[in-house]
């Protein structure tokens, strides 16, 4: 039996993080309260104070991540008045002076969203997933997360022009190409950047809870097994509980007693399985 730790810890993580050694994880994936959202139960942050209050903490998250290491933020933005609030672009652009890279943007589409409608606006059915790094290298295993060709193969790769047996080099001067015939014959493709994943519905117990396919996805994409993922925002253990299925070892912090103890049941479950 493989031995993974867990340790989930109750607090504010930019106390807690301050009892732990400089470059300790591989993988920093967590969703903070976002702006004036959830304020029954996180208290709620106001818009213009949000960067100011996040700082510190990503401050934290800077000292503790390996520089081989990734750091996934999910995050939305708030509409108010029928505007849209701009504080998450605000805490990219400090973030960056803060010394982090802003490596690449995913957007998880919510596929199964009900509709709805505002009178200027329609519903949102997605979220920004950035990922931040501390350096240009890091690890990312990117065939852990290839998926089938799909059926545009059948079709695009039918018949090969003349541009599709070379690498053809953008015309926008990119400075990328690709040569279409070398994907003649395989079966499996790296995914983009949309995940289009479906919300969480089974945890009836916390008000914002995401899919665990969300940090599956990122943990498989930026870990390996025995590797270290931390959740500074752990709600209600999602995070914590995927990476213990996958056997990374695991540190999760969360401000909310009864959170904490449900994160604890959840993966005290988890662990009798694995």
């Amino acid at each position: 039996m493989r031995e993974i730790k867990t340790d989930i810890r109750e607090g504010d993580c930019l106390d807690v993080l301050k009892e732990f050694p400089n470059n300790s994880f591989d993988l920093i994936v967590t969703s903070p309260p976002y702006a004036d959202c959830r304020s029954k139960t996180y208290g709620g942050i106001k818009p213009d104070l949000y960067v100011e209050w996040f700082l510190p903490r990503s401050e934290q998250f800077l000292r503790v991540l390996k520089p081989s290491g990734t750091f996934i933020l999910n995050i939305k933005e708030r509409v108010s008045n029928g505007e849209r609030n701009t504080f998450v672009i605000e805490l990219i652009l400090e973030l960056k002076r803060q010394g982090w890279l802003w490596t690449e943007e995913f957007i998880w589409h919510k596929k199964n969203c009900h509709p709805g409608k505002w009178p200027n606006r329609f519903r949102d059915a997605w979220e920004r997933c950035l990922q931040f790094n501390k350096t240009e290298k890091f690890n990312m295993y990117q065939e852990s997360v290839m998926v089938p060709m799909g059926e545009w193969a059948k079709t695009r790769l039918k018949n090969l022009g003349k541009n599709d047996v070379v690498r053809f080099d953008s015309r926008a001067e990119s400075g990328f190409g690709k040569n279409i015939s070398n994907w003649v014959g395989r079966e499996m493709a790296y995914p983009d950047n949309v995940l289009h994943l479906a919300t969480e519905t089974s945890n009836k117990n916390h008000s914002a809870t995401f899919p665990k396919a969300l940090p599956e996805w990122f943990i498989k994409l930026f870990t390996k097994e025995n590797d270290w993922v931390l959740d500074p925002f752990l709600g209600s253990g999602t995070t914590c509980e995927v990476a213990e299925k996958l056997f990374r070892n695991s540190v999760g912090i969360e401000i909310i007693p009864e959170y904490v103890e449900m994160a604890k049941k959840r993966i005290k479950k988890e662990a009798l399985l694995v």
